[in-house]
């Protein structure tokens, strides 16, 4: 279940409350995310747009005990510690080159990124939370999950679950002026 928004979280134009009310949260529950919403989240991911709609984005997760502990072996000790007790962790990888023609895709990451939020958002709306982060091991991702390195890059790591100790959360975190991140020329 998602907890309140604190309501010292405003917004300066109209926006559904989706995007104000998702949170990366730092402490999750170890109650297991059932399979059908695990589909879910992927299947959120996989209609995202992207580039001539290569659809470069990998996620790989685990679940299990023995895999969750390879997972968390690649995350960095900060992270470790509060993303131990996530039922599913993971990292998604981007594929560097497009598979039409072979050549180098720049828009990889940027699809990577939209399929991750697509995630997190339908995350929110089955009422758990994704926490994506770059506090992780890449060179190792690869090597611990078999992806090459050559053709794709480990672009971040994920927990998804549902909420821990609330007052291990926080505080949510307010974002920059709306003039700061668009602007004209």
């Amino acid at each position: 279940m998602s907890e309140p928004v604190n309501q010292e979280r405003k917004t300066e134009a109209p926006v559904d409350r989706l995007f104000v009310e998702r949170r990366s949260l730092r402490a999750f529950s170890d109650d297991p995310v059932e399979a059908g919403q695990i589909a879910t989240l992927f299947e959120a991911a996989r209609w995202s747009p992207s580039c001539y709609n290569e659809q470069p984005w990998l996620f790989v997760y685990g679940v299990s005990s023995g895999d969750r502990e390879r997972m968390l072996a690649l995350l960095a000790e900060g992270n470790r510690a509060w993303a131990a007790d996530a039922p599913v962790l993971g990292v998604v990888f981007a594929r560097r080159h497009f598979a039409r023609n072979g050549k180098p895709n720049r828009w990889a990451a940027f699809d990577s990124g939209a399929a991750s939020l697509a995630l997190a958002l339908q995350a929110h709306k089955l009422g758990l939370f994704a926490h994506f982060m770059g506090g992780f091991d890449k060179h190792r991702a690869h090597e611990e999950l078999g992806i090459s390195s050559e053709t794709h890059e480990a672009m971040a790591a994920f927990v998804v679950g549902h909420p821990g100790d609330l007052a291990e959360h926080g505080e949510p975190t307010g974002r920059k002026p709306l003039a700061e991140v668009a602007v004209t020329p």
